[in-house]
């Protein structure tokens, strides 16, 4: 096997369906699922912090975009920053929460969607960290020589799940609405990202260098806290299990939900491997010079903050970079989005550093990426 080489991300892409979509213009887009929903909507869109989003719905409740739709597009765009041509890539890592299929794999449709011949491909279906669990196999391909020219992407259309008609059978019009299924609906939105990796920086321009990527699972200590599939995150009937699937969506056992609780219990586990990877990189916080956090929310990235000033392991808050107001949670998207603009708008300087954070609270997972500029 060649040696080790350096890997680089030479080229960021994304894509955005359609025209940003206002607060007051959610429903036009998603509905409402409730009498009081809009009233609980507007207090969850005061503490998330967003301003705007993309839907890849429309208006009419058709979509305009699949997933994998949109992650071909994010990939060409990307492919476009890194002058590289679609058919010399001979790698494909993907990541989503939801594919357009159960079955096959979600990379094998976005492969359909490229029109690229034959490659090797990777499908991640996770929450928010299975963008990084991509990122990290594309490197590892490219750093063995396995891959000379990598692709990973990251999309979402989680509006699809949050049209009226999904809750209807179990979700009582009149009752106090659930802030469990609440949060996402007004929080969660659709787009997608890609990097190109390959084994040289770009002649000219800016180029990423990809230093580490650490993972770590803290499933062991936590249900499910951001789920679907099951009626409750203590259940263990899965929707497969139900007689059929009509009895697992009547049973709310197919809406996506968020246990607030759980998910607080999770800051301090995060914060913890965040320590323990300064120590083991003998990394210093001040020496960063963008810290790209992903949270869903204005109020949890300010429940890090906190978190961090008490642990004396503060990144200083000018160097965070963070477009949540813009774009909405794009779940897997999200880190690539942030990177692109990060890219696009600011004027990076070779030997800057920049730290991706990336926690999810499926079941407690906590993703980190550092780059170098050059």
């Amino acid at each position: 096997m060649s040696p080790c080489q350096e890997v680089y991300i030479t080229g960021v892409g994304k894509f955005l369906p359609g025209e940003p979509v206002a607060n007051a213009d959610m429903a036009a887009y998603i509905g409402s699922i409730s009498k009081r929903s809009s009233t609980l909507g507007s207090a969850i869109l005061r503490k998330n912090g967003i301003k705007q989003r993309f839907y890849a719905l429309d208006t009419a409740g058709g979509y305009r975009y699949t997933n994998a739709g949109m992650a071909a597009n994010a990939i060409h765009d990307a492919l476009k920053q890194a002058r590289c041509q679609p058919e010399q890539v001979d790698l494909l890592a993907t990541s989503t929460t939801q594919g357009d299929y159960l079955v096959p794999g979600f990379a094998s449709a976005v492969h359909g969607e490229l029109g690229i011949p034959p490659l090797a491909i990777f499908s991640f279906q996770s929450v928010c960290a299975s963008s990084l669990m991509a990122v990290k196999n594309a490197w590892l391909n490219v750093k063995v020589s396995e891959s000379q020219l990598a692709v990973a992407s990251g999309s979402e259309f989680a509006s699809r799940w949050f049209r009226p008609k999904v809750y209807q059978p179990f979700y009582d019009q009149d009752a106090r609405p659930d802030p469990q299924i609440e949060f996402l609906r007004w929080t969660l939105s659709d787009g997608a990202g890609a990097v190109v990796l390959e084994p040289n920086p770009k002649p000219d321009g800016v180029s990423l260098r990809i230093d580490w990527i650490q993972f770590k699972s803290f499933a062991d200590r936590f249900p499910p806290c951001m789920y679907a599939g099951a009626k409750s995150n203590t259940d263990d009937l899965g929707w497969g299990l139900y007689e059929s699937p009509q009895a697992a969506y009547e049973a709310g056992a197919i809406a996506l939900k968020q246990d607030f609780d759980i998910l607080y219990a999770m800051f301090p586990v995060w914060v913890g491997y965040y320590l323990e990877l300064l120590e083991k990189y003998d990394l210093d916080p001040n020496a960063i010079d963008y810290f790209l956090p992903h949270y869903s929310s204005h109020s949890l990235g300010e429940e890090m903050k906190r978190l961090l000033l008490r642990t004396g392991a503060m990144i200083s808050e000018e160097k965070w970079f963070n477009n949540l107001e813009r774009y909405g949670n794009t779940g897997t998207a999200s880190i690539f989005i942030m990177l692109e603009e990060l890219v696009q708008q600011q004027s990076l300087q070779p030997g800057q550093r920049i730290l991706c954070f990336v926690p999810e609270s499926g079941r407690c997972i906590a993703a980190f990426m550092h780059l170098t500029v050059v």
